[in-house]
């Protein structure tokens, strides 16, 4: 049963708005913490690098919960899980801001980490069903591209604020967007709900320990000394998966039907997403490490550097539908994942003596490109979904790009880590980076080749009305 809005027009209008909302915070929120952590340790009387748990627990919080974000919106509506979401997120926000010590921070954090788990694959979920395939795609463009810019001005501004305001600015910021989201979502967002739901809580335990030993070891990655137990953790996070697959086949309503993956596009797009976006996530790491570190610049400029990233995000905006209506989705995402694949290369060109302002085209275009491949990625991942797949197909759609940015974050500092203990760079650290670039490109090229899967007529149902 199905209950629908019957302010349809207004409900299409707003509804992108408050999906965008809700990614904005939860991207910025993501990212907005890695500059502010030594200034938050000093006020709370904290090592800086205890303070990685406040940034672990958000994360693996997400990654338990997200699972089941299909079977919630399913029981009790659209409506009111992504209402309670937000409350959930804002509320953390403001106890994060009033965090006496580590322990108060890391559980606020959690809390928030219930209502991001919750917030985006909700909002994206009544986006799919409310609006038609062919114009699906003109909607999650416009919702998309908070997820492109969270991530470029999470460490501007978080530097910003601790730098002439506080700490403790950067969750207070969430509270007004919060309250926005709240406002719309109680007058336009649409109660989807359905009557057959069965919730398979023996999947959801296991996928949940698949998704949080993932997690932990991509977070161990980044900071290992011993190697042996992070690949034990990785392991097992593989094992469960494998378990998940096992019970998945015979269970008759698991959480995750391997149904979902006959549908070829749905596969290719869970693959592609998880694939490229290796290279894609570790660019915001590095780039910003590598002016801080190598050329001994502030933070600030570090993040302005990166920030026209954000502003040529937009333009790709314009651009994506016409583009995917002319050359279709194979072409557009085999062409457009070697050209970034290709930019993140050049990032390897300037040596040391190099001007910074080198970086900034290479940047601006990149920007313009990530955000048709994630529009991409993201339309042609659900173009064959049926409306009883929707829920757990769009639920692990955002597991997957959770991992998968996790991946490309753990990636990247792994292949640095080891051009910096090799021979070839002689203790010049530029060039470790600079190697690492080239590797992630060239990467990032070959996974293209995700995308000859595709069908030429792919995705032909997602093509916009004319306006």
């Amino acid at each position: 049963m199905i209950e629908t809005n019957p302010q349809q027009n207004s409900v299409k209008k707003i509804l992108p708005l408050i999906l965008a909302t809700a990614i904005f915070m939860q991207m910025l929120d993501s990212t907005i913490l890695n500059t502010s952590l030594p200034s938050i340790a000093k006020d709370l009387h904290e090592s800086p690098l205890n303070m990685q748990n406040a940034i672990i627990s958000y994360v693996l919080t997400l990654a338990v919960f997200m699972p089941a974000s299909g079977f919630l919106a399913d029981r009790f509506g659209t409506k009111k899980v992504f209402i309670f979401s937000l409350i959930l997120f804002s509320l953390g926000s403001l106890f994060c801001s009033l965090s006496q010590n580590l322990t108060h921070l890391v559980i606020s954090r959690v809390i928030q980490g219930v209502g991001g788990s919750l917030m985006t694959p909700v909002g994206k979920l009544a986006l799919i069903k409310t609006f038609d395939k062919n114009e699906l795609l003109k909607a999650m463009n416009f919702a998309i591209i908070p997820a492109l810019i969270g991530p470029v001005l999470g460490p501007l501004v978080g530097g910003y604020m601790v730098d002439y305001l506080s700490w403790h600015w950067i969750f207070l910021i969430n509270i007004p967007i919060g309250v926005l989201g709240i406002i719309l979502g109680l007058k336009f967002m649409p109660d989807y709900k359905s009557d057959d739901v069965d919730f398979d809580f023996k999947g959801f335990l296991i996928f949940a320990a698949a998704s949080l030993l993932l997690s932990v070891s991509l977070e161990l990655f980044g900071d290992m000394q011993n190697i042996t137990p992070v690949l034990i953790v990785f392991i097992l996070g593989f094992l469960f998966l494998y378990y998940y697959y096992k019970h998945a086949k015979k269970e008759g309503h698991p959480i995750f039907p391997l149904n979902l993956f006959q549908v070829r596009t749905f596969r290719v797009g869970i693959v592609g997403n998880l694939a490229t976006r290796l290279g894609i996530s570790s660019v915001p790491l590095l780039l910003p490490l590598m002016i801080q570190i190598a050329y001994k610049q502030s933070a600030v400029t570090s993040g302005w550097i990166i920030a026209p990233m954000a502003l040529t995000a937009i333009f790709g905006k314009s651009s994506v539908i016409k583009i995917l209506d002319k050359y279709g989705y194979r072409q557009t995402l085999m062409i457009n994942t070697f050209i970034i694949g290709t930019l993140i290369c050049m990032l390897a060109i300037p040596d040391i003596h190099t001007s910074l302002y080198w970086f900034i085209p290479i940047i601006a275009v990149l920007g313009f490109f990530n955000s048709i491949q994630f529009t991409s990625m993201n339309t042609i991942s659900i173009a064959d979904l049926r409306n009883f797949q929707t829920s757990s197909g769009n639920s692990l759609i955002s597991v997957n790009q959770q991992l998968a940015i996790g991946f490309g974050i753990a990636f990247g500092l792994i292949v640095l880590k080891i051009f910096e203990n090799s021979d070839l760079i002689k203790g010049e650290t530029h060039n470790a980076f600079r190697y690492t670039f080239l590797t992630v490109g060239i990467l990032t090229i070959l996974s293209g080749l995700v995308f000859r899967r595709l069908h030429i007529s792919d995705g032909k149902n997602m093509k916009s009305k004319e306006e």
